[in-house]
């Protein structure tokens, strides 16, 4: 049995930062209720979702943007695989990015967001899905700040016009043809700073814990799965832990059913130079590794995973 910090983002942070930060260090991960996202947001960030996942192969191939390393549009079935993983995952997704204004300095980093015509409210409810998610993250942010001993805006900074990508993920039902072995999405872990789901309530879920086994992620309906990711891993020099997880195939019935979730990927700006804190350096910890800007480090692990 693994013991998840499950908390209340409608509480004074101060009184959650600590079970937070537990969390993130044994586990990397938590469950966060009262997030801010509205429902009925979420339920049409569904609806547009499985819109366009429903369209013809050949017109979801046309906003496929070739040379961009999935950070935009439509990445198909079967071309993701997790690193050093032999198989694709069976999966099929979309990207939505940060929207920068004509000669913005971090424009270089960022591509323009692409939109599909075919599917009406696709623009507009994805926009405020992206701009929700951030602000819930911003909070999840002060809250691991003070656990830190920082100061609650300590990462606003670094994150302020941060790379940050929200992902329309679609497991289609297993099929009979599935290669032997493969499953929704491979162990691995994610490169940002920290990742907020929607959409977890379907099991599957599961993440690698310290006694080498794996356990399933308990979501209450509605909740946001957060995760530590790799930057902020680098960062804390493993203070806070990036965990390796999967979405396991499910059985029965189950296997049957599509599956939808909705990953929220908050970055670091490109231009942050990633190094180890003071205080999450010391005798008793690893040697920190050597500092990287956010951009150099990601180029490096979606080279790793088949995306660039």
């Amino acid at each position: 049995m693994i013991n998840i910090a499950s908390v209340s983002l409608a509480q004074p942070l101060e009184t959650i930062a600590d079970e937070l930060g537990r969390s993130f260090g044994e586990y990397g991960f938590a469950v966060v209720r009262d997030h801010g996202i509205p429902q009925d947001l979420i339920d049409a960030a569904e609806r547009v979702s499985k819109a366009f996942f429903a369209l013809p192969d050949d017109v979801k191939r046309a906003y496929r943007i070739a040379g961009g390393g999935g950070a935009r549009g439509y990445t198909p079935f079967g071309t993701e695989k997790a690193k050093d993983a032999e198989l694709f995952d069976l999966k099929e997704f979309w990207h939505v990015g940060r929207d920068l204004p004509e000669g913005h300095p971090l424009a270089p980093f960022m591509a323009p967001n692409v939109w599909p015509t075919e599917v009406e409210g696709f623009r507009e409810t994805l926009s405020a899905l992206f701009t929700a998610f951030e602000v819930a993250g911003g909070r999840v942010l002060e809250a691991i700040a003070l656990h830190l001993g920082r100061p609650r805006d300590f990462f606003a900074a670094s994150v302020a016009d941060g790379n940050s990508v929200m992902r329309l993920l679609h497991y289609p039902p297993l099929a009979e043809g599935a290669p032997e072995g493969a499953i929704r999405a491979a162990g691995h872990e994610d490169i940002n700073t920290i990742t907020l789901l929607l959409g977890a309530e379907e099991a599957g879920l599961e993440l690698l814990a310290r006694d080498g086994q794996w356990h399933a992620v308990d979501v209450p309906a509605g909740a946001l799965v957060i995760n530590v990711g790799d930057m902020l891993q680098r960062q804390t020099n493993g203070r806070l832990r990036s965990t390796t997880h999967r979405v396991v195939n499910p059985r029965g019935q189950a296997a049957r059913r599509a599956r939808y979730s909705m990953p929220f990927f908050l970055h670091f700006r490109p231009d942050f130079l990633i190094e180890a804190l003071p205080e999450c350096v010391g005798a008793d910890t690893n040697p920190p590794q050597p500092p990287i800007t956010a951009h150099d480090y990601l180029m490096e692990r979606l080279r790793e995973i088949n995306l660039a």
